[in-house]
């Protein structure tokens, strides 16, 4: 199958494309670089720097079959100061490609949703008929674009699934390279303590007193690979006029103090720790309930938070290497 991944020079696109590639697909990554790079593109992938608006001339000539939509931005804090950006880029952007896809008979495509559409959860685990509240712009433009997928499943066919993942970690380490988390402003709880157990620096930990087992927040983790082989298998139960929504989790959470100890020991160093307080809008507890992509991908998550801590320390490291 010949498929579009917007967004494969980013974090989960460049994985996403690497393991498409490695199943035998053929790839064409379409990323305008503001947030990705280059050299995460895998090797035997089809490269064009376009921005997701600018896709109608090109489309119908590169014959793709299916897409795998993960151009966006998404960054919380930012979404909140800076509204019109996520709008625009997330959702406006979306609908043109859409009706790019739309007006060239690609009917087929995997959505990279969130977690954040749920908001502050009352239920746990979340599973994907609780409530949407977002609470931020960013969860806010990802729910429209589900909305969005759902009618055009019911008025054109679509088959389209989408993904709500939760908390994202870990690297792909391959014969083709090793694809992880680069972000010029990284916000991820895990690349930030291994930084600075790594380099020595201070890490923040926000909130000691929430009711949980140790009082630190607690979230669901998934290794990046793990996401992976479910999109590759998102690909197949795209049914024509129908629209999936899918929790991708591991099942269980951790709590900050626990990654952190993970941290240290991967690393051999302990996370150099300075308390503040909570953060607002900060849940103490987000896990998801994955039965459902279990079921109807014939999916389950594989590997442990020590796996993702261990893969992620091994990209930092290889990252820092000089050229």
């Amino acid at each position: 199958m010949r498929v579009l991944v917007t967004g494969g020079a980013g974090y989960i696109g460049s994985v996403v494309a690497a393991q498409l590639l490695a199943a035998g697909h053929e790839v064409v990554v379409v990323d305008d670089l503001s947030t990705g790079h280059a050299d995460a593109v895998p090797p035997g992938a089809e490269f064009h720097q376009l921005a997701i608006t600018d896709l109608d001339p090109v489309v119908g000539g590169w014959g793709i079959e299916a897409v795998l939509h993960f151009a966006a931005k998404s960054l919380v804090g930012e979404s909140t100061t800076n509204p019109a950006l996520y709008w625009h880029n997330n959702v406006v952007g979306t609908v043109a490609l859409l009706d790019t896809l739309r007006s060239f008979d690609v009917s087929r495509i995997v959505f990279s949703s969130s977690a954040a559409t749920y908001g502050d959860a009352v239920e746990q685990p979340i599973r994907e008929d609780a409530p949407t509240r977002p609470t931020s712009p960013y969860g806010a433009s990802k729910l429209a674009i589900d909305l969005a997928l759902t009618d055009y499943a019911t008025a054109y066919g679509f088959g389209a699934v989408s993904l709500r993942y939760f908390n994202v970690a870990g690297a792909l380490h391959a014969p083709a390279g090793s694809f992880g988390e680069r972000h010029a402003t990284e916000t991820h709880l895990i690349p930030n303590a291994l930084r600075a157990a790594g380099a020595g620096g201070e890490f923040a930990l926000f909130g000691t007193d929430y009711p949980t087992p140790d009082g630190t927040c607690v979230r669901d983790y998934i290794h990046v690979v793990d996401l992976a082989e479910a999109h590759v298998r998102a690909l197949d139960a795209a049914e024509p006029g129908r629209h999936r929504i899918l929790n991708l989790g591991s099942g269980r959470g951790y709590s900050v103090r626990e990654v952190l100890d993970t941290v240290g020991t991967v690393v051999g160093r302990d996370v150099p720790v300075v308390e503040r307080a909570r953060r607002a809008g900060d849940p103490p507890v987000l896990i998801a309930a994955n039965d459902r992509a279990r079921a109807e991908l014939g999916w389950a998550p594989e590997r442990d938070l020590a796996t993702m801590i261990a893969d992620a320390w091994i990209f930092e490291q290889r990252a820092a290497e000089p050229d």
